[in-house]
């Protein structure tokens, strides 16, 4: 398991972690949410060693982390840092180098990533000679190919259109079917949504909602209604605490109180016209984040 515990660091004085607190487990994919500025690079950069906290730390498997343990992680930075004019396949072998496989192991494992990852073709070509999505794959490429017991990932899918991120997707699930722990940032709920077992939600330095995707939607305060009138006719809720989330066209989300019943609501909302739409769920991970974080 890789845990931040009470992670703190300030620069000038302002907070960047602020008792950040957080893990990720073997074999489950935890995506890491946050506003801009809130902690989330910050805090992936300490678990790497690239920043020097002022209080906390992190461990894996239950004991504070040293570069023998990092040296087992892979890291894909938000802030893109392989090498433009190196050939690809070189440089990922160079790379592999450096996590300490040897020099046939490290080229074995660049060729099978470029191959998995579509880009065999494209290894004796240099990095700044390929699309942007591509020198993403190659990113990844670099942060797999020493099959890491950990991953950490800012913003992977930044950029990259549909198919390229769902490709992206594919490969992270497959890492952590085969165990490893993956730990990654993203502005893309609906994308975590999908993707993730846990979720953690940083604010302001501070993690402010963190479990099970299932578990963090059940506990929450509210319930997601979505509901339409026959004729596009609107509903004035009498129940106390319903707040409008958003209009669409033919129908309407509310925000509901947990405890609220499901049948007091479809008759209040009956008396306004015939319903033609009446969902009544948890809430979306989009809503779990606008509250949590005040939007």
């Amino acid at each position: 398991m890789l845990e931040l515990r009470a992670l703190r660091k300030s620069y000038g004085g302002v907070p960047a972690l602020d008792g950040a607190s957080l893990a990720a487990y073997p074999g489950r994919i935890l995506g890491f949410l946050g506003p801009n500025g809130a902690g989330k690079t910050t805090a992936m950069r300490a678990v790497l060693g690239l920043v020097a906290l002022d209080g906390g730390e992190v461990a894996w498997q239950g004991r504070p982390i040293g570069l023998p343990q990092r040296r087992r992680f892979g890291y894909l930075p938000e802030q893109r840092g392989l090498y433009p004019r190196m050939r690809v396949g070189e440089q990922l072998a160079w790379l592999g180098r450096l996590h300490g496989m040897t020099a046939a192991g490290a080229r074995r494992a660049a060729a099978g990533w470029l191959e998995r990852l579509g880009l065999a073709d494209r290894a004796g070509a240099r990095l700044e000679q390929l699309s942007h999505g591509n020198q993403q794959r190659v990113q990844l490429a670099a942060a797999l190919l020493h099959d890491p017991e950990a991953l950490v990932l800012d913003e992977p899918f930044s950029g990259l259109d549909p198919v390229a991120a769902d490709a992206l997707a594919e490969v992270i699930r497959h890492r952590a079917e085969a165990g490893t722990a993956v730990l990654f940032s993203s502005h893309q709920l609906d994308l975590v949504q999908e993707v993730c077992e846990d979720v953690a939600i940083i604010d302001r330095g501070r993690v402010v909602l963190a479990g099970s995707l299932d578990e963090v939607r059940r506990r929450a305060p509210h319930r997601r209604l979505d509901l339409a009138l026959e004729g596009g006719a609107e509903w004035f809720p009498t129940l106390a605490g319903i707040e409008l989330l958003g209009k669409r066209p033919g129908w309407a989300t509310y925000l509901v109180p947990a405890g609220t019943d499901p049948a007091a609501l479809l008759a209040d909302a009956a008396r306004a016209g015939r319903v033609t739409r009446f969902s009544f769920q948890p809430p979306t991970l989009s809503d779990l984040f606008r509250e949590a974080v005040g939007a």
